[in-house]
């Protein structure tokens, strides 16, 4: 089969094929309140798992894939009016998907499922900084990083530091943030990417959306990974260290958070990490319930990805 012929199957009938089960979800809001719900899906680490898992996978038997994935966030938006959806990095390499397309089919297929922005990941430079840009314009949805310095490279202008969405008068502000290259990706790769320390540039950018922008809501798309044994920069250590950013959504180290983690910011406020390990096995969903003076409350969800008959 050629090439531009698999795409488009893939694209136009391969979304057709798959069923779930969902369990309706409920919350603690079910009472009647005067609030606004924001529905946060996100995923990290696809690593190019279009399909799903085989069914003999010793670990993920029948897990994952792409259309399965695009069935669930399409019942979700049915079902709620403000839905936001993300991802954490790493969408390129683990597939001879990517082998073949160079994240094109990744790429377009993000497209369709309407993502509305990504961060980057150190294996996203696996085909270069020439591999990135040349993949682009197959995404119909912005790459945030607020501390890459793409200034000397073709990437300039095309990765901003963060987005402004504004979902029923609730107005949200969403940066990147990204692992430092040296020693994980080869400089031939990454080229003049210029990797700057990330605690003060997510506390310049908070900083900035919540008094110059007036943000309600603050997220950090996070490839930094959730926690080391080192002192490397981990999320954990980002929230401790940083103030106004109310989620990161972590990527990187591959772990699978059943609730979200509560760290203490700079600000004696919590910050909420979550993750969803890798592969695209899972879906991670965050609802924020915000009342009018701008608190809120939140229900979390890591939802498994999986074939079910109805």
């Amino acid at each position: 089969m050629s090439r531009r012929k698999f795409i488009k199957q893939s694209l136009l009938s391969g979304f057709g094929l798959a069923s779930l089960n969902l369990i309706p979800f409920s919350s603690f809001a079910a009472k009647k309140k005067s609030y606004t719900k924001i529905t946060i899906l996100h995923t990290n680490d696809v690593h190019s798992h279009i399909e799903p898992f085989p069914d003999n996978d010793p670990k993920y038997p029948g897990m994952g894939g792409a259309a399965r994935r695009a069935v669930l966030i399409k019942q979700i938006r049915s079902e709620e009016e403000n839905v936001l959806l993300l991802d954490a990095g790493d969408i390129f390499q683990g597939t001879p998907y990517f082998n073949m397309y160079g994240g094109e089919l990744d790429f377009k297929l993000m497209s369709l499922m309407q993502y509305d922005c990504a961060t980057i990941g150190n294996h996203d430079f696996d085909n270069g900084i020439d591999g990135i840009t040349k993949m682009l314009p197959h995404a119909n949805f912005p790459f945030i990083n607020a501390n890459y310095d793409f200034n000397d490279t073709i990437l300039k202008g095309k990765i901003e530091p963060y987005k402004i969405f504004i979902k029923d008068g609730v107005k949200i502000g969403i940066f990147g943030l990204g692992v430092e290259l040296d020693g994980l990706v080869e400089k031939k790769l990454y080229k003049e990417t210029k990797y700057l320390e990330p605690v003060g540039i997510a506390n310049k950018i908070a900083e900035k959306l919540k008094t110059k922008e007036q943000c309600d809501l603050i997220i950090c798309l996070s490839h930094l990974g959730y926690q080391y044994k080192s002192d490397k920069i981990s999320d954990l250590k980002l929230a401790k260290k940083t103030k106004n950013i109310d989620l990161i959504i972590g990527g990187h180290t591959h772990t699978s958070l059943e609730k979200p983690t509560k760290i203490r910011n700079l600000s004696h406020k919590n910050t909420l990490i979550i993750q969803v390990g890798w592969a695209g096995i899972n879906l991670g969903r965050l609802d924020f319930y915000i009342l009018k003076d701008k608190n809120y409350s939140v229900s979390y969800q890591n939802l498994r990805i999986q074939n079910k008959s109805f």
